[in-house]
């Protein structure tokens, strides 16, 4: 079992299988070159090793991600190789489906539940202006073939203030209708987005949605960072909020993140690391298990993404390269 100086048990692990993405999101890697290619991405029979290593050591859910994970060719077989080795665990993918319908069954036949999908606008003009590709249709195809095939499915939005904040509701109802779950996402300030780029803040989201919805605050979700909501009418449907700028939001911190090169990230914000890279290359199993006890003793108390940032003070890390 991995509990850090503060008694929190890590059990939950964010695996990046490489920084590529087919996407430029405004919020994530707008000015990536278009041919940028990830050439320190660990090959995945050497991170399968240590994939093992963490689940023996206590993990329990992995989410595997990106960049966009569906553009490593050998992801299926990875996936159905950690399956194989511990069917138990929750084991999921987050992706921004423009590949998802070529590769649904696949991934259902490796093993793979649960599919998030990261869906910003359900207007084709605005995913064009937001992650600068013509991609709605496909995406769209991608999530209908997952739901058709039975996966679990939960929407990501990131709410942005000019750009996409009067679609809450219809990606809330686009969710209900289809019995899909929904998150939505505050935007996490960081050197790497559009300049003067604006998120909005929890309170914000729920007043957009209590302008059609009366809603309950129901409870922490026990496996990861949202606040859980109860529209309050028949149906009981519920979405989640994730506010990382809340001062409660790292107090049931569960998770490490692992990136396609071998470093674990104790915390999303924090630019301390422990790289396992080399272990892992070398699969020397007791380096790998000194390196993961040490980030785990590395994991702050807490991030520092705060209400009002000071713009000095923005994380430097980029998110396709921790995988979010």
């Amino acid at each position: 079992m991995l509990i850090d100086s503060f008694q929190r048990t890590i059990d939950y692990m964010r695996v990046s299988v490489t920084k590529q993405c087919n996407f430029r999101c405004q919020y994530c890697m707008p000015d990536t070159p278009e041919d940028f290619i990830d050439k320190t991405a660990l090959p995945l029979p050497k991170m399968l090793i240590f994939i093992k290593l963490a689940i023996d050591n206590g993990i329990k859910k992995i989410r595997i991600t990106g960049g966009e994970p569906l553009l490593r060719a050998d992801l299926c077989d990875f996936i159905g190789s950690v399956y194989a080795y511990a069917p138990h665990i929750e084991l999921t993918l987050t992706t921004n489906a423009f590949l998802l319908e070529k590769y649904a069954q696949s991934l259902k036949d490796s093993g793979l539940k649960r599919i998030n999908v990261s869906l910003d606008s359900l207007k084709d003009e605005r995913i064009k202006r937001i992650s600068k590709r013509d991609a709605l249709p496909q995406i769209l195809r991608g999530i209908h073939k997952a739901h058709k095939l039975k996966f679990g499915i939960k929407l990501n939005m990131v709410p942005l203030q000019g750009l996409n904040e009067d679609e809450i509701l219809d990606m809330l109802e686009f969710a209900k209708t289809h019995h899909f779950g929904v998150r939505f996402i505050e935007f996490m300030e960081n050197i790497h987005a559009k300049d003067k780029l604006k998120g909005l803040r929890a309170n914000e989201i729920l007043a957009h949605i209590n302008t059609k919805y009366k809603t309950t605050l129901l409870k922490k979700d026990c496996f990861g960072p949202a606040k859980l909501y109860a529209i309050n009418d028949e149906t009981s449907y519920s979405f989640g909020i994730i506010s990382p700028h809340e001062d409660d939001f790292c107090q049931s911190c569960n998770r490490i993140r692992l990136t396609s090169d071998g470093v674990i990230c104790p915390c999303l914000y924090y630019q301390e690391s422990v790289s396992l890279r080399e272990a892992i290359l070398n699969e020397d199993i007791k380096a790998m298990q000194s390196l993961l006890e040490k980030a785990i003793k590395n994991k702050p108390e807490k991030n520092q993404w705060e209400q009002n940032m000071n713009p000095n003070l923005l994380s430097t890390r980029a998110f396709y390269y921790t995988g979010g």
